[in-house]
């Protein structure tokens, strides 16, 4: 099939410019002026923005926790993704004692469903010998990533050595690793105390996760990094101070490199302090409108490279039923925790609401260029994670997933708009100005409007190359 988009306004990492864009079967072929349609498909794009397809380097699908799972698999998560202009999402694999192999197959089984294009890092959270000598053969399966814990004592912590150790193996195979970086020790010893206290209620669990923590462990990162001469990548980096460190860092000429989230820039401890402050409680919390305001400079200033989601959404009331797709679901979620903050599942639904809430209340607002949107979201992490510039680029030979967005569209921002199969939305009643009109995933139109013309199953999975250090 020929798709001819004519008249659009191209945005790119880099440049914006006026151009049509040709696509056959599932790749762009040409972009310029003026071209001939010939016997194509003609797209008018007249007054549109038209961006690649949105890449989330940060994703969880159907994880199991805390005695439920994410309410999003990789079929409702990935038609939310489409619907907010994403079309390709990174999720992460479950190191099973089995080992690598029998831990993607486990994931790969659960990602048939896919709707869009898909890869996955490998969690590492148990190191021995044995799995030294194994991870290397990731690379054999399409996978260039590790993500390592510096929190979650005796569940998913890797201790300094062990990290040191996989960042050495990683930069011998031409790997990436990632970090969660929080501070476990001081954790486990705030969450008993507040227990002891009778503190039970949603805010605690960020008190009990200080911000402080994240700053050290960021760094101290950083300098295992540095150290290992191996590039790490920061994950949901979400206090200001990390934004320093990383400044330091990078410098300094360290190979770090950093992602934030949406709920990082908009939110603070005061929302775990309502009456439905569960809706918030994620890990890394939240944390000041200092920090938020810190966390806008790096992104304005090139200090963090990338914008993921870290979607990881449940129920904010598992007993109530929700319809999706015309049958009733309800999965147990927040209300786990009712009465003990540490049972409260951790996670929020955002894959849906990232470009178009970053469109508005970035680019709109003043926050960060255009330019910045598309790198934030779909270049940097096409080239960090090895897919570019078959990802994130409007280029000939790129796959042709491409978002055509009514930038002047105003819609009052919710739960119906974002297509996730939860029953809440962070960003409820938000105006959002700018929205996806028509999404392709490698030449398909998947989303018309409000009308879904994708499927399960059409999502491909993703072999990744080594990425770049940016």
């Amino acid at each position: 099939m020929t798709t001819l988009i004519k008249n659009g306004t191209l945005i790119t990492a880099s440049e914006t410019f006026e151009a049509d864009i040709l696509i056959e079967g599932e790749k762009i072929t040409r972009i310029g002026l003026d071209l001939e349609p010939g016997a194509a498909n003609v797209v008018d794009a007249s007054g549109k923005f038209v961006t690649p397809g949105g890449v989330d380097p940060h994703t969880h699908f159907d994880l199991p926790m805390f005695d439920t799972v994410s309410s999003d698999d990789h079929y409702t998560g990935h038609k939310a993704a489409a619907f907010g202009g994403t079309t390709t999402v990174i999720d992460f694999a479950v190191q099973e004692e089995k080992g690598f192999r029998y831990s993607m197959d486990r994931w790969m089984e659960k990602a048939q469903k896919a709707a869009i294009d898909y890869s996955f890092h490998m969690n590492l959270t148990r190191f021995d010998e044995s799995v030294a000598k194994e991870i290397p053969s990731l690379r054999g399966m399409g996978v260039t990533t590790l993500k390592v814990f510096t929190a979650y004592n005796g569940r998913l912590r890797l201790d300094d050595g062990s990290i040191f150790k996989a960042l050495r193996i990683a930069k011998e195979n031409g790997m990436l690793v990632m970090a969660h970086c929080e501070n476990g020790d001081v954790i486990d010893t705030l969450i008993p105390e507040a227990l002891a206290a009778g503190h039970t209620s949603p805010e605690w669990h960020a008190l009990t996760r200080p911000a402080p923590g994240a700053v050290e462990a960021t760094l101290r990162m950083a300098a295992m990094s540095e150290t290992a001469d191996a590039p790490v990548y920061i994950v949901h980096m979400n206090a200001g101070g990390e934004v320093d460190m990383l400044k330091y860092a990078r410098e300094r000429g360290v190979k770090v490199m950093g992602e934030t989230c949406p709920q990082y820039l908009f939110f603070t401890v005061d929302h775990l302090r309502r009456p439905d402050g569960a809706k918030w409680v994620c890990s890394p919390p939240m944390r000041t409108e200092k920090d938020n305001a810190r966390l806008w400079e790096g992104l304005r200033a090139g200090i963090l490279q990338t914008v993921g989601t870290d979607h990881c959404p449940f129920f904010f009331d598992g007993t109530k039923p929700i319809l999706y797709e015309g049958q009733e679901v309800a999965i147990p979620g927040k209300e786990l925790g009712k009465d003990d903050f540490t049972k409260i599942p951790n996670g929020l639904p955002a894959v849906g609401d990232r470009l178009p809430i970053l469109w508005t209340y970035g680019v709109r607002a003043g926050r960060i260029s255009a330019n910045q949107f598309v790198a934030l979201t779909a270049a940097n992490p096409a080239k960090i994670f090895g897919l570019y510039p078959r990802k994130g680029a409007l280029l000939p030979g790129s796959d042709a997933d491409i978002v055509i967005w009514d930038a002047e569209k105003r819609v009052q921002y919710g739960a119906a708009h974002s297509h996730h199969r939860t029953d809440y939305n962070l960003f409820e009643g938000w105006e959002v100005v700018g929205m996806p009109e028509k999404v392709f995933l490698r030449g398909k139109l998947i989303v018309d409007g409000e009308t879904w013309l994708g499927k399960r199953g059409q999502g491909q999975f993703l072999r990744r190359n080594p990425g770049e250090v940016l």
